[in-house]
Order: C-alpha cells, then sequence, then structure tokens
C-alpha cells in the first residue's frame, strides 16, 4: 500500500470504457493515477503495482469471483479492496464484504461517488497504519490487540481476523465499558454514515463473536445493548451468565404488568 501522503495509485478491473473514460478524468484532476485491469491480477501483480486501493468488476471474474476476493484478501490483507457491481442483492453483499471486501458500490454510480469511497477507505487505512505502533498493544482476557500485525492472538494462535473485524475490534477494546452505538461504530470502520436499516455491525459483529468463542471459548468480550450498540469487556464466561440473569430478571420485574 502507498505510504502516508503519497498519491493514491488505483487498479480497477472493469470493461465498461465510457466510465473508465470519464473516471480517469475525475482522478487525474485529483492527482491519482490509475491502472486499468483487462483481467483478474495475481496478488504478485497487484503487490508490484504498489497500489492504495483495488475496484473489483465481479462479473469480469466470472465463477471464480467468490474465491478471487478471498484469495487476494488473504495474500494481501492490508490492500483496500472495493467491488463496483451491478445486479445485486443482499446476500452477494453481505458475502463479499464476510470475505474480505472494504466495500460495495452498486452500479451504475457517479465516478465521484467511486472516487469518494476509495478515498475513505484508503484514508481509514492509512490512520489506521499510523497508529500501528507496538506501545499501543492491547490485552484484555485472553487476547493479545496487535495493532502492529492487524490482528488478535491468544497465545501464538492468531484469531485470523480480516481487516475491518480488526479495526471493529481495536475500536469496541479502546473503548472499553463503554456502550458504542451502531451508527457510531459504522461511521468510525466504514467512514461514512450509516444508511437506514443496514446491518453491517451487527453481520461483522456475529463474525467477530463466532472466532472470538473459538479461540478463547472461556471469555466473553463483546456484549450487545439491545436498541443501542454493543460493548467490549473481557469477562470469563460464568461472570458473563450471571450478568445477563441479572439484567434479566431487573427488566422482568420493571416490566409492567
Amino acid at each position: 500500500m502507498a505510504s502516508m501522503g503519497a498519491p493514491i495509485r488505483l487498479a480497477i478491473l472493469d470493461r465498461d470504457r465510457a466510465f473508465l473514460r470519464v473516471l480517469a478524468k475525475r482522478m487525474q484532476a485529483h492527482g491519482w493515477e490509475q491502472h486499468v485491469l483487462s483481467q483478474p491480477a495475481a496478488a504478485d501483480e497487484l503487490v508490484a503495482l504498489r497500489l492504495s486501493a483495488l475496484v473489483v468488476d465481479l462479473a469480469l471474474v466470472g465463477d471464480d469471483a467468490w474465491d478471487y476476493l478471498r484469495r487476494i484478501h488473504a495474500a494481501v490483507p492490508s490492500l483496500p479492496l472495493l467491488v463496483c457491481s451491478g445486479g445485486s442483492n443482499v446476500a452477494q453483499r453481505v458475502r463479499a464484504l464476510r470475505l474480505g471486501a472494504d466495500d460495495w458500490i452498486a452500479k451504475p454510480c457517479h465516478p465521484e461517488e467511486l472516487i469518494a469511497r476509495v478515498e475513505a477507505t484508503v484514508r481509514r487505512g492509512r490512520l489506521v497504519g499510523a497508529a500501528a505502533e507496538p506501545r499501543s498493544v492491547l490485552d484484555a482476557g485472553e487476547l493479545r490487540i496487535r495493532p502492529d500485525q492487524f490482528q488478535v492472538f491468544v497465545g501464538e494462535h492468531s484469531l485470523n481476523l480480516t481487516r475491518r473485524e480488526f479495526q471493529m475490534l481495536r475500536l469496541l477494546a479502546e473503548n472499553n465499558g463503554q456502550v458504542l452505538e451502531r451508527e457510531a461504530i459504522y461511521q468510525h470502520v466504514w467512514g461514512y454514515a450509516m444508511a437506514h436499516g443496514d446491518r453491517s455491525v451487527d453481520v461483522f459483529v456475529r463474525k467477530l463473536r463466532a472466532k472470538l468463542e473459538r479461540g478463547s471459548p472461556a471469555w466473553r468480550y463483546i456484549h450487545t445493548h439491545f436498541g443501542v450498540g454493543y460493548r467490549f469487556e473481557a469477562l470469563r464466561v460464568e461472570d458473563a451468565d450471571r450478568g445477563f440473569a441479572s439484567a434479566a430478571g431487573i427488566a422482568a420485574v420493571a416490566r409492567p404488568a
């Protein structure tokens, strides 16, 4: 990925010549560099280009589209990856996010929207990278949160979080004990306002919890505040269960007959 303050170098896998022509003019006005890919590039080719971000139209990848997203994210996890495709449904967009995509822009779209989405994704990556120093390591329960590696460890075992999962967990952990609203989490991690009805935060929390429970089954870390958001606190399972039962009992007493 390009260094802090460097011009954005964007590779885009797309064959819409009219769209690419307009996009190229807009990118030139912003001082960006554009690399148009006629076919899916291998991870080593993308690394050699020293990209700031990659935009992919999944229609051009074909039947290998989902596996391609997974392979690129696994090979170059620090590379912001955006999907720009048409004819999608919720299940497809959620699947892309789970496989490592940072954003999904629906076609047809305006070039300025694509540019703004890329800017937001690259900006988040640069800010997280600039803050990722060894002294910012966080320990909670059995977890060791390592911003310098974008990973979380239990002992020597990595939980293999995606970049966005890591950003979400780090945000919650840095606000230990504080309830964060879904909208605030989305704004921080995705970089723009959450649309009405968007369940991306809940999807990522479910994925995070599953990985945390597999890696550290004796502890609970992310706690739900229904109708509001989530709180991070490292609690042993028995303590978390007692707290949940106590809260449920209080709610039952308070509920009018």
